[in-house]
């Protein structure tokens, strides 16, 4: 006779009642944590917090109890994937055959922007996402992704970052897809998608309110309102819950107005399972739970941080258990924490891992794949395609670019010849190998130089870095100027360096004290530009920089958000002319470099006006970019609508003589409301791809659920009123705007709200 929760005949919380009714409390709560078992110990720790928070453990005794979590196994040092899977598929046997139960343990990886493992394809940051406004080319990204997971033997991955930008200088702007809510909610939902549908189990992060730290410092207190917390940092969550099928959230490191995430169960409890109707697992950002003590000081002991996380809602500790491991045991046996809380948790991650089919007699750790190739063809390709798409051309003033084939050009700067300078901060090359000196970079990673030679071959070009990333070195600018004067046309590659804990410009826990170039980058672009050659500068960032001091004096500016290992031929495909740039900013970018934090969702006493002398106003809008030819938008049918759904439309078409891009935004102006309102909000997008002379007509149909938000009393509502619907090429160049007028009494709205307008395109005849 089938064991009732081997048996997958029955319900999956019947099967998950019968096994939790057999355990012990030890093996509960062996489920509750990870452990970290690293290959190697050269590297020393990643993190600043890490020493003192892992705690030593005999795994093969650790195991007789079973185990939630595994860590890290490929994104911890080098390891050949096929070796790798191996690997895991061997520690996976050892952990079945040790405890009673015979359950293996989820195996997690970081997947930011790719797999987080040696060999591996390194796609462009999510804020090249968020640029190129195309969610299915990011959902079929997550599932290349995901594929990649799967066939060596992982469950979870810890993506996407969810976080929307409130200050451009806190390091991880990387890893966020923008700063409108709307933006990252879309696309951060399609990456969701993609890689739900491999069947692994996406985890959204941080929740919630990391990126609004005080001072963009990172793990800072936050001390965002309620309003702006519930209008700003929660909708992305709720719409890559709703729509994306998330089945995992990790809890953020930060507290708000005096509470830790990660021991608050109005959010974690309340608003995500009680409100939302959430049902996956809740885990721990790593060592969060520790923090509680260590770091918060709302706890006294391990035993009361394990206490407080349980209550709040966090499953699983990641990656270890020096909370939820004997300090919980111990004080579950002392009537110090009810057993009801383990069990409740227990009870998530073994329904996870039933439906991961976990539980099942057959099921096997060993991989499926019969060749292991974590950098395919096909994977290049659509890095290739969205390193192209996100490229961001910001001005073209004298029709520079595209550059002509046969002319002299000087490539200058520190990121022109760098491999490193296309990858973001989560990247293994970046994250990890820099622990690993003389370890090859697994991946080929062409430079811009490298590329600039390929795309112009009958071009002559010479080169000089000119000066470090950072450092104050001056000692290159005579070469590079010489360069430059030499040339007719002169390209300065400048930008970041991505690393961890101030080990870069940008990147987790590097933060920056204002948007001006690190180092002395600005003085070597002021010294090109001097020279009377005209200057394109190419940037490589993880956030927007400040670039109102060479306003009008350079020939072209082109932004690159980290576009990963096929960043190299893609922005040189767009300086070439063979790309025509389709990229929008999903950040603004600022006219100088203090002055911040600053988005362009702000109400109307944060814009600029005559009470103070400083305009905070961007260089560079939310949305804006431009292309290599023109559309027309023509035909606008809008006007003034009284009552619910309503539909603007309008038909755009390329005038010029080549392919492009054009991305159709509309915002939401509200005039008058019970709180003060941002001036305007994106509400709806659109990108079309359009060959010479094509058109195509695209509607919006507007829902007033769309124009709710947060009120006095806490209430989502939408109020009475009349509104403007502004469709636009950017949030300022507004093309055409309609009125609708809501009538009838404040109605509230819930979860079950439409989160879109209904968008239709149609193709016309040319």
């Amino acid at each position: 006779m089938t064991i009732p929760w081997r048996d997958r005949a029955l319900a999956a919380a019947d099967r998950v009642e019968d096994l939790l009714s057999r355990m012990t409390l030890e093996e509960k709560t062996a489920q509750l944590y990870g452990v970290w078992v690293k290959n190697d110990t050269s590297g020393g720790d990643i993190a600043p917090d890490e020493q003192g928070m892992s705690e030593s453990f005999d795994f093969d005794e650790l195991i007789t109890r079973g185990l939630g979590q595994l860590t890290r196994a490929f994104g911890t040092a080098p390891v050949d994937p096929a070796l790798g899977a191996a690997a895991l598929a061997r520690a996976q046997r050892r952990i079945m055959t040790a405890n009673r139960f015979g359950i293996p343990a989820v195996a997690h990886e970081e997947c930011l922007a790719g797999f987080t493992a040696w060999r591996a394809t390194a796609y462009p940051v999510p804020l090249a996402w968020g640029a190129t406004f195309d969610p299915p080319l990011v959902e079929e990204m997550a599932r290349h992704i995901g594929q990649d997971l799967t066939s060596l033997g992982v469950h979870q991955g810890l993506s996407p970052v969810l976080d929307v930008v409130r200050d451009p200088r806190w390091g991880r702007v990387e890893e966020t897809i923008g700063e409108d809510p709307y933006l990252v909610g879309t696309v951060g939902a399609a990456y969701v998608r993609g890689l739900e549908s491999t069947g692994i189990v996406a985890t959204l992060k941080h929740f919630a309110g990391y990126a609004a730290s005080v001072g963009a410092r990172n793990h800072a207190p936050v001390r965002a309102g309620v309003r702006e917390f519930a209008d700003v940092t929660l909708p992305p969550f709720e719409m890559a819950l709703r729509e994306g099928g998330a089945r995992s959230v990790m809890a953020a490191y930060t507290e708000t107005d005096g509470v830790p995430v990660s021991a608050d169960p109005g959010l974690l409890t309340e608003l995500l399972r009680n409100d939302w109707g959430f049902t996956g697992t809740v885990v721990s950002d790593y060592f969060g739970v520790g923090f509680l003590e260590t770091n918060h000081r709302v706890a006294g002991s391990r035993a009361e941080a394990a206490g407080a996380a349980l209550s709040a809602g966090i499953d699983v500790e990641l990656p270890t258990l020096r909370c939820y491991g004997e300090p919980l045991v111990t004080a579950v046996r002392a009537g110090e924490i009810p057993e009801s809380l383990v069990d409740r948790a227990a009870r998530r991650v073994l329904l996870q891992k039933c439906e991961l089919g976990m539980l099942d007699e057959d099921w096997t750790p060993e991989p499926t794949a019969e060749r292991i190739d974590l950098d395919s063809p096909a994977n290049r390709t659509l890095a290739r395609r969205l390193a192209e798409e996100s490229v961001v051309l910001l001005d073209n003033p004298d029709d520079v670019l595209p550059l002509a084939p046969d002319i002299r050009i000087a490539v200058v700067g520190p990121r022109a010849d760098d491999p490193l300078a296309m990858l973001g901060c989560y990247s293994f090359p970046s994250h990890v190998l820099p622990a690993h000196p003389g370890t090859p970079l697994g991946i080929e990673i062409p430079t811009i130089l490298d590329s600039l030679r390929t795309e112009l071959p009958d071009a002559k070009i010479t080169y000089a870095a000119g000066s470090d990333v950072d450092g104050e070195d001056t000692g290159g600018f005579a070469e590079a100027v010489s360069r430059a004067s030499e040339a007719d046309v002169c390209v300065a590659v400048l930008g970041d360096r991505a690393g961890l804990f101030g080990r870069g410009t940008s990147g987790e826990g590097c933060d920056a004290e204002d948007l001006r170039l690190p180092g002395v980058q600005a003085e070597l672009l002021d010294a090109l530009a001097a020279t009377g050659t005209p200057v394109v500068l190419v940037l490589l960032t993880g956030r927007p920089y400040a670039l109102g001091r060479w306003q009008g004096r350079l020939a072209g500016v082109v932004q690159a958000f980290f576009p990963g290992e096929e960043g190299g031929p893609a922005v040189a495909g767009v300086l070439s002319g063979r790309v025509s740039p389709s990229g929008r900013l999903p950040v603004s970018v600022p006219h100088r470099p203090g002055g911040q934090p600053w988005t362009y969702l702000q109400p109307p006493l944060g814009l600029v006006g005559a009470a103070s002398n400083l305009d905070p106003t961007p260089l560079y809008p939310f949305g804006h970019g431009r292309s290599y030819t023109t559309f027309e938008w023509t035909d606008f049918e809008g006007g003034d609508f009284e009552g619910e759904d309503c539909d603007v439309s309008v038909t755009v078409r390329n005038t010029g003589d080549r392919p492009g891009a054009e991305v159709v935004q509309l915002y939401l102006h509200d005039p008058v409301a019970s709180v003060t309102r941002p001036d305007m909000r994106l509400i709806a997008y659109q990108r079309l791809e359009l060959e010479p002379r094509e058109a195509s007509r695209v509607t919006f149909r507007f829902h007033p659920d769309v124009s709710s938000f947060t009120d006095r009393s806490g209430r989502r509502v939408v109020e009475p009123g009349t509104l403007e619907l502004r469709l636009g090429a950017s949030s300022t160049d507004v093309r055409h705007t309609a009125r609708v007028t809501l009538t009838g009494p404040v109605r509230e709205v819930g979860p079950d709200r439409r989160l879109h307008c209904e968008t239709e395109v149609r193709a016309l005849k040319s």
